[in-house]
């Protein structure tokens, strides 16, 4: 039996590794879609795609990710975090497709420590966070039976900036980096994501995986400082150059959530195994991390987690 796949947002770094993953899978034939491709603010195109295609599963990787930039335009990042998904949501639901819809952890405050479960009450603090509650709304009450959602965070992988590529380029060009060192979360690598996300819409077929709400981030959990000591250790650099810093001394306009970390209840009723701990996958992932680093040109700064100063050599 041949499964029709559709992923949204197929240029960015999750949607190029979700491609790639159902590029290996039997009985998959699968289509990617760059934004030029489909708009998911436009109602029509996406009825329109939908038709043309005829997918089995949506995967929706298509979002507005700039957390700061959302803090004064709010209205722009809305219509792709909160109008795409209910688009696409309202023509699954004329269609019967099943909808997996990746979302983040920023829909919590980050003020309460410990983890947070799939069905603790949100409380975004930031613009960013309340444009993707939006959309998770939209998508759970359009497909109450076929509608998925799948929150992540800290997502890194080859195809696409991030801050352990960023970290990989630092220790090269730096000899001292700050960190923040009061944020904690779960280090993700995108390949992984794919994966899960994977065997979730194979489980959505089979009826065997409950729509509803999921999360996507491996286990374990550190800070950026830990991540990036973590980096340095795999180049084989010393992690003492990697210094600790706060939020506030690196304020940006969207405040970061604290406490970041998400449970993993939901996939047991799923019968799928939740992605692996964050060390071993970085491990893996670290050699083709550092080869696509390694090609690219210099950047133009550091990321909002850290602060850099320049060798005096």
């Amino acid at each position: 039996m041949v499964v029709r796949w559709l992923v949204t947002g197929a240029g960015g770094m999750l949607g190029r590794d979700v491609c790639a993953r159902l590029a290996r899978l039997d009985g998959a034939e699968a289509t990617g879609l760059l934004r030029r491709d489909l708009d998911i603010t436009q109602a029509r195109a996406v009825r329109t795609a939908l038709r043309t295609h005829r997918p089995d599963v949506v995967v929706n990787c298509a979002a507005w990710t700039a957390v700061d930039d959302a803090e004064t335009h709010e209205d722009a990042a809305a219509r792709v975090n909160g109008d795409g998904p209910r688009h696409l949501a309202a023509a699954c639901a004329q269609s019967g497709t099943r909808l997996l819809h990746l979302s983040t952890n920023y829909v919590f405050s980050g003020d309460l420590e410990g983890s947070r479960a799939e069905d603790d009450r949100p409380g975004p603090r930031t613009a960013y966070g309340r444009t993707k509650l939006a959309g998770e709304q939209a998508v759970l009450a359009g497909l109450p039976g076929t509608g998925y959602v799948v929150r992540t965070a800290w997502l890194y992988g080859a195809g696409g900036r991030n801050f352990v590529r960023t970290m990989i380029r630092l220790e090269r060009e730096r000899d001292h980096v700050e960190v923040v060192d009061d944020q904690r979360g779960q280090p993700t690598w995108t390949a992984d994501l794919a994966d899960l996300l994977v065997r979730l819409g194979l489980g959505a077929l089979r009826g065997t995986a409950p729509a509803g709400v999921y999360h996507g981030t491996s286990r374990g959990a550190t800070t950026w400082h830990g991540l990036a000591q973590e980096t340095f250790r795999l180049l084989g650099a010393d992690p003492g150059r990697v210094g600790g810093t706060t939020s506030l001394a690196l304020a940006r306009p969207a405040p970061r959530p604290a406490h970041g970390v998400l449970s993993h209840a939901a996939w047991r009723a799923a019968r799928i195994e939740p992605i692996r701990q964050w060390r071993a996958a970085l491990a893996e992932a670290f050699p083709a991390l550092l080869a696509v680093e390694r090609q690219r040109p210099p950047g133009t700064g550091p990321p909002a987690h850290c602060r850099s100063d320049r060798g005096a050599g």
